[in-house]
């Protein structure tokens, strides 16, 4: 940029904001894309790129409508900049905002959530126990219990039950991983019940029933549970991969926050699963999601199409 090359600067600003937008730092994206200038003195390429970095910040912060619209400006800058591997981003980007969200469980069965349906759960004023983020939310407070699984795991299991209690048995099962159960797990349940009722007790109180637990929302509500569309242990890092590009398993581990060993073993159960593959070895391994079926990747390739 010192040397008037102002497209090139904008476009390295747009790369570090996919960086930051990776690694969840969406205010950094954000100001990274504005640091760029009007998206309207950028070629429609930069302005394509920019729509998406756009899109991905809106859609992280649960904004449709804005995730929306970005979309539909990149789609159009990428086809006035001609780029057919542009425009097959961005239609895949279109596929993924349509795609199911999440799921709402509630009274012991589930349906699919819109984007704009999980949107508008955070204005709720039901009690949500939220498995995408780990949370439990009432009204305005919001509670994390993202550090602590074993809470987490009888939040959820409280929730999904509701208005039902669950059984002691059942609790211990989905907390602590156990079939069989004795009087020390029936102890650690009773603390680990103990140390929930102390962390939501500003949204809701845990009763002890006859045959077990019941979660009951304070002021009165329905308990409504977020989880993902589908139960993936490994979610998290093939919502990374998702995306098409080749990650290390060390950028992989920073974007997520956790050990690199951690993502290792991940991989590897993705990977003899059939959901991702590999290339390259020692530090020069990547890890990415296969091709499309049924396309072939040269397709892909930036590049003009061929008029006859």
């Amino acid at each position: 940029e010192d040397h008037g090359d102002r497209v090139n600067a904008a476009h390295a600003r747009h790369v570090e904001a996919r960086r930051l937008l990776l690694l969840g730092r969406l205010d950094a994206a954000e100001e990274a894309l504005g640091a760029s200038g009007p998206a309207a003195a950028l070629p429609p390429a930069l302005q394509a790129v920019r729509g998406l970095a756009e899109a991905g910040i809106a859609l992280r912060r649960l904004q449709a409508k804005a995730a929306r619209e970005a979309l539909a400006a990149a789609a159009n800058a990428a086809r006035r900049a001609g780029i057919p591997a542009l425009i097959a981003e961005i239609g895949t980007a279109h596929l993924l905002l349509d795609a199911p969200a999440g799921r709402l469980i509630t009274g012991g069965t589930a349906r699919a959530l819109s984007i704009e349906e999980v949107e508008a759960l955070q204005a709720t004023q039901a009690l949500v126990v939220d498995a995408c983020r780990h949370l439990v939310r009432g009204g305005e407070r919001s509670i994390s219990l993202a550090t602590r699984p074993v809470l987490f795991a009888l939040a959820r299991a409280l929730g999904e039950a509701w208005p039902e209690d669950v059984p002691r048995g059942a609790l211990i099962a989905r907390a602590f991983g156990s079939r069989l159960t004795d009087e020390s797990h029936r102890a650690r349940l009773r603390v680990e019940i103990g140390r929930l009722r102390a962390e939501l007790q500003p949204v809701a109180r845990v009763n002890a029933t006859r045959e077990g637990f019941l979660l009951v929302p304070r002021p009165a509500r329905e308990v409504l549970v977020l989880a993902r569309p589908e139960e993936e242990g490994h979610a998290a890092v093939l919502a990374l991969l998702a995306d098409g590009e080749p990650w290390s398993s060390s950028a992989l581990a920073l974007a997520l926050g956790t050990s690199q060993r951690g993502v290792q073993r991940a991989l590897e159960a993705l990977a003899a699963a059939g959901k991702i593959q590999a290339y390259g070895q020692g530090r020069a391994r990547r890890w990415t999601t296969p091709p499309m079926p049924g396309l072939a990747t040269g397709l892909l390739l930036t590049g003009p199409w061929a008029t006859g």
